[in-house]
C-alpha cells in the first residue's frame, strides 16, 4: 500500500471514529497509534508518552490556561456586561449592531495572545452570553466566532509566523509587518457579511436602542476605559519588548482581577468559579493538543505529508497552478495536522518549488497562515470547531456549517491576496525597502 493510501485509510478511520461520537483526543491519538503500529517500525507506546509530555510541558503553551481564565474573569465579574453597555451606542446604527464586536474582540485579542485556541475560547467566554442575553442570533455568533478565532495567528505578533520565518529563512519582522493588512482585510469581510446578513434578516436583530446624543455616548463609553486600558497595557508591555506572551497573559489575569477587585465585584465564589471554568476548558484544549501531537509525530514518521509534497513537485505545474493545488494540499494536511506541524513537515520540498515559481517567499508565509486559518475550521479536525463545541455542547459539524458563510470570506481573502500580492508586501516594503 502506497503511502497516499494509507493517508486516505487513517483519514477514513478517523472520520468513522469521530461520527461514531468517540472522543476527540482520543480519536486523535488511536488514529495515530494504528499509524505507527501497522505502518512503521516505531515504538507507539514509548511515541505516545513523549508527545503527550512535550505538548503538556511546553512554555509557550503556558499562556493559554492564563488567557482563558481571563476572559472567565470578565465574564464572570460582569466586565465583560459593562464592556459590551459601553460599545452598544457606538454600533447601534451599524447593520448587526453588536454582532462586530466578535470581530473586533478577535482582532484585538489576537493581537496580544498569538493563538488561535485562545483567541477563540476567550472572546467566546465573553461574547457569547452578552449577545445570548440581548437576543442576537446564535448561528451568526457562532460562525464569526469560529472564523474569526483564527485572527489570533494572522495578526502579529504570531507564534507560527515565527516558525515560518525559521523555516524559510526569511525576515521574521517582514513577516510581522505583512500580516496586519491581510488581518485588517479579513476582518473587514467578516463585518461585511455580518452587514449583508443583517440587512437580509432584519427581524432577527435586536432593535436599536433609543437615540443618544454625542455626550451620552462619551459616557456610557466611560464603562470601556477599564478593559481599554487593560488590553492597552498588555499589548504595550509584548510591543516593548518588556514582557513575553506568556509573561502578558499573568499581566493579563493580574489586571482583571484588579479592575473586578476596584469594582467591587469580585468575590470568592466567582473567583473560584472562573478558576474552575478555566481549568476545565485549559484541560480540553491540552488534551486535543496531545492527541494531535501524536498524530503529527505518525505523519512525520510515515512521510506522507513529504510524499504528498513531493507529488505536487512532479506535476510540474505553472505559478497559479502550483497555488492551486497547493490550496488542495494544505486544506488536506489541515485535516490531520496543526499548522506548525505543516509548515515544518512540508517546507523542504515546497519552498524552493514557490522560489522557483517566483513568488516571494514573505508574500507565500501570509498564504500558508491563511490557509490554515481555513484548516482551523475545516472537520474533521477543525481545532477551533472542538473549542467551542465544548464550551457550547453544539455539535462541530453544526457549527461547522454555520462558519460556511466565513470560510467563502477567508477563500475570496487568499484569492485578493493572490491577485493583488502587494496587500501582503506593500507595508514590509514601505517600512523597511523592496529586498533584493
Amino acid at each position: 500500500m502506497g503511502l497516499l493510501e494509507i493517508g486516505g485509510l487513517l483519514l477514513f478511520i478517523m472520520l468513522l471514529m469521530l461520527g461514531g461520537g468517540v472522543w476527540i483526543a482520543m480519536t486523535l491519538a488511536i488514529v495515530g497509534w494504528i499509524g505507527q503500529a501497522y505502518f512503521t517500525n516505531t515504538q507507539p507506546g514509548l511515541n505516545l508518552f513523549s508527545s503527550f509530555w512535550e505538548t503538556a510541558s511546553s512554555w509557550e503553551l503556558a499562556a493559554l490556561p492564563l488567557f482563558i481564565w481571563m476572559g472567565e474573569i470578565l465574564y464572570r465579574t460582569k466586565l465583560s456586561e459593562q464592556m459590551f453597555d459601553g460599545l452598544s451606542p457606538w454600533l447601534s446604527k451599524v447593520p448587526g449592531r453588536l454582532m462586530h464586536t466578535t470581530i473586533l474582540g478577535c482582532g484585538i485579542f489576537g493581537s496580544v495572545s498569538g493563538s488561535s485556541a485562545a483567541t477563540c475560547a476567550t472572546i467566546a467566554k465573553v461574547a457569547l452570553p452578552e449577545l445570548d442575553r440581548r437576543g442576537y442570533d446564535k448561528s451568526l455568533a457562532l460562525g464569526s466566532l469560529s472564523a474569526a478565532g483564527g485572527l489570533g495567528i494572522l495578526i502579529p505578533p504570531s507564534i507560527t509566523m515565527v516558525v515560518y520565518a525559521v523555516a524559510a529563512d526569511t525576515s521574521v519582522i517582514r513577516l510581522f509587518l505583512a500580516g496586519f493588512l491581510p488581518g485588517f482585510l479579513l476582518m473587514g469581510l467578516f463585518s461585511g457579511y455580518i452587514i449583508w446578513w443583517s440587512l437580509r434578516h432584519p427581524d432577527k436583530v435586536p432593535p436599536a436602542e433609543l437615540p443618544t446624543t454625542f455626550w451620552q455616548k462619551i459616557h456610557r463609553s466611560g464603562s470601556l476605559i477599564p478593559c481599554g486600558l487593560l488590553i492597552v497595557f498588555i499589548v504595550w508591555v509584548l510591543v516593548a519588548g518588556i514582557a513575553t506572551a506568556t509573561e502578558c497573559a499573568a499581566w493579563g489575569v493580574v489586571g482583571s482581577l484588579a479592575i473586578a477587585a476596584a469594582g467591587r465585584s469580585l468575590t470568592w465564589q466567582n473567583f473560584w468559579q472562573g478558576l474552575v471554568g478555566a481549568t476545565r476548558v485549559s484541560c480540553m484544549i491540552m488534551f486535543i493538543l496531545a492527541g494531535a501531537a501524536f498524530l503529527t509525530k505518525t505523519m512525520a514518521f510515515t512521510g506522507i505529508p513529504r510524499e504528498l509534497a513531493e507529488y505536487v513537485q512532479s506535476l510540474n505545474l505553472s505559478p497559479y497552478g502550483l497555488i492551486a493545488v497547493l490550496v488542495v494540499v494544505y486544506l488536506i494536511l489541515g485535516t490531520a495536522l496543526d499548522g506548525i506541524s505543516m509548515i515544518m513537515l512540508t517546507s523542504a520540498v515546497i519552498l524552493p518549488l514557490i522560489e522557483k515559481a517566483g513568488f516571494d517567499l514573505v508574500w507565500f508565509g501570509i498564504f500558508i497562515i491563511m490557509l490554515i486559518e481555513i484548516a482551523e475550521i475545516t472537520p474533521p479536525v477543525g481545532f477551533n470547531l472542538f473549542v467551542l463545541q465544548n464550551m457550547t455542547g453544539i455539535d462541530s459539524n453544526r457549527i461547522a456549517r454555520m462558519t460556511l458563510p466565513f470560510f467563502g470570506c477567508m477563500v475570496l481573502a487568499i484569492v485578493l491576496i493572490t491577485v493583488f500580492p502587494d496587500i501582503v508586501t506593500s507595508l514590509p516594503n514601505w517600512f523597511m525597502g523592496v529586498e533584493r
